[in-house]
């Protein structure tokens, strides 16, 4: 198994950008057209991005410097849902707040397309992080 790790850095507190997330709304800001999110230990994390159900459960929410949630995609033979796990760590710094991201137990043959819709939305997150406004996504999946 292969992981895909990256940062960004977010002109906002860590508080508020755990919110991004955490909550429905903050989730679908930046990454996704749905959200349903039930943000505690065992809960469900369900975001459909450019048509595709991606599910699992938040595994550890540590309020705001930590989530942590099981991620895969509903029927796919590939990446079933829940069998990755997804890292987000917020640390406080002079201008906000990095977040420190960690994309683990992917197959190989994930790695280029889960590092494709990171580079697409991590750059969404710093915008509504910050209290902007990403706009709407057009990113679709690499063609196999």
């Amino acid at each position: 198994m292969a992981e895909f790790r990256d940062f960004i850095e977010i002109a906002a507190s860590p508080e508020t950008v755990f919110e991004y997330l955490t909550t429905n709304e903050g989730m679908t800001a930046w990454m996704g057209q749905y959200a349903d999110l039930d943000p505690t230990p065992g809960g469900r994390f369900a975001v459909d991005i450019a048509g595709h159900p991606v599910r699992g459960e938040f595994l550890q929410v540590e309020h705001p410097s930590r989530v942590v949630v099981s991620w895969g995609f509903a029927g796919s033979e590939d990446l079933p849902a829940g069998t990755s796990t997804v890292e987000f760590r917020l640390s406080r710094t002079g201008v906000g707040t990095r977040v420190d991201l960690c994309h683990s137990d992917l197959p190989e043959t994930e790695v280029r397309g889960h590092a494709d819709g990171w580079a697409n939305f991590l750059p969404r997150l710093v915008i509504a992080g910050a209290g902007g406004n990403a706009g709407p996504d057009a990113w679709l999946p690499l063609a196999d």
